[in-house]
């Protein structure tokens, strides 16, 4: 796959044209029964190591299932999977102690590099709660003709002022390191489309239905 960065400039450009949405999601479906086949095995230890950023992870650190989503913001697979999919694995195994589960950014084009680095940027570190609005209002962003002024908008609603929605835009070390999240994905670990997991080292790419999810980490268990 050709080397990949988001530089300031394209950001800023990027962010604010219009922009081609769901080039690059990938969607499994499966009944109950029947396990996701996965892309191949990754050295786990390896992918639980740190990277340039903090992680965003929920649930124990010592569960027996360690999922690592490789994640969009306008991927229109993983803006479902985060709508339909992951509440009840959320509540299902995470809540519940049995899966560690950490989100790590893939932004396939400024607009939704822009929309990592506003959720790295959130008021009162919340994180998940602004990607969760994100994905939710994705078409009224992802597609708007004047996407920083859509972006601004969702920004405030979460607490951002004009000043703060700029400075987090206009990081350029922020900038690099989501880049870096992203290098690191591709060249360590083969992601090369969103939504991506690694569980227990084995690659899934593509979205995932609460009845495969549910059987795969059942599996594991």
């Amino acid at each position: 796959m050709a080397e990949f960065e988001i530089t300031k400039r394209t950001l800023l450009r990027g962010a604010a044209m219009g922009a081609a949405f769901g080039a690059a999601g990938l969607s499994v479906s499966a009944h109950a029964e029947d396990l996701p086949k996965s892309q191949g095995n990754v050295d786990m230890d390896k992918a639980l190591e740190a990277g340039p950023l903090p992680e965003i992870a929920l649930g124990e650190e010592n569960a027996p299932v360690k999922i690592i989503e490789y994640l969009s913001m306008t991927c229109p697979h993983c803006a479902r999977y985060q709508e339909e999919t992951f509440p009840t694995i959320k509540k299902d195994f995470i809540d519940t102690g049995k899966v560690y589960y950490i989100f790590r950014e893939f932004p396939f084009d400024p607009r939704a590099m822009a929309a990592f680095m506003l959720a790295r940027c959130a008021p009162n570190d919340n994180y998940v709660p602004f990607v969760d609005m994100m994905f939710k209002q994705q078409r009224t962003w992802a597609t708007a003709e004047d996407g920083s002024a859509a972006m601004l908008q969702m920004a405030k609603l979460a607490g951002f002022t004009q000043e703060s929605f700029q400075a987090c835009l206009t990081d350029q070390k922020l900038l690099d390191d989501i880049n870096a999240v992203r290098k690191r994905g591709t060249d360590e670990f083969g992601v090369n489309a969103t939504p991506t997991f690694l569980i227990n080292g084995k690659k899934y790419a593509g979205e995932m239905s609460v009845d495969s999810m549910s059987a795969l980490i059942n599996s594991l268990l």
